[in-house]
């Protein structure tokens, strides 16, 4: 239901110790956005709406699974819009991801790794997604299968990141993979 994800939202975001001054700006907008509006986590709600995104990473760490994303033109991490059937933020993340990357029996971390606010013109004319970025996990031998919502999607070693990506990405990849090999 919209308004469980809605309160895990909050909560998460709330729980989350942001780990720069820009970061823990993003979140309070995003507390600021949950909190004033209960569609925040629906694509209807306009300008600015929550998404869930989710890092792929190889199960050693090595490597990325990034997605060539059609109408951004850019090498991403899987993730997009909340469904009604979504109850938390790392639900939706986990379903994006195995959704777009065809890998089954991802292991997400559930607390954010980053927030990023971009602009997203072909979804929103003006409008912003306000997106809750993760990182997972895949099992050994994992092998992506691309899905209609993909260009591309490929491996990608973590300090050889395709040339198409943008700096929100190349933030946190690094960020996903330093909380990892501090973690696991």
């Amino acid at each position: 239901m919209t308004s469980a994800l809605r309160a895990d939202s909050i909560r998460v975001l709330e729980d989350w110790v942001a780990p720069d001054a820009e970061q823990e700006a993003l979140r309070r907008l995003y507390l600021d956005v949950l909190v004033g509006r209960e569609d925040a986590t629906q694509r209807s709600c306009q300008p600015d709406h929550l998404t869930a995104s989710v890092l792929v990473v190889s199960h050693d760490h090595q490597r990325v699974l990034l997605t060539l994303h059609g109408k951004a033109g850019l090498w991403l991490q899987t993730g997009g819009h909340c469904e009604d059937t979504d109850d938390t933020l790392a639900g939706a993340a986990l379903r994006e991801g195995t959704e777009e990357s065809g890998i089954v029996g991802l292991e997400i971390d559930p607390s954010p790794v980053l927030l990023s606010r971009h602009a997203v013109p072909f979804c929103v004319p003006g409008g912003h997604h306000l997106d809750v970025q993760l990182v997972a996990v895949a099992p050994p031998g994992a092998e992506p299968v691309i899905s209609d919502e993909s260009e591309d999607l490929r491996w990608f070693a973590v300090d050889e990141l395709p040339e198409r990506t943008d700096d929100d990405v190349r933030r946190l990849v690094s960020a996903g993979v330093q909380r990892l090999r501090g973690t696991l």
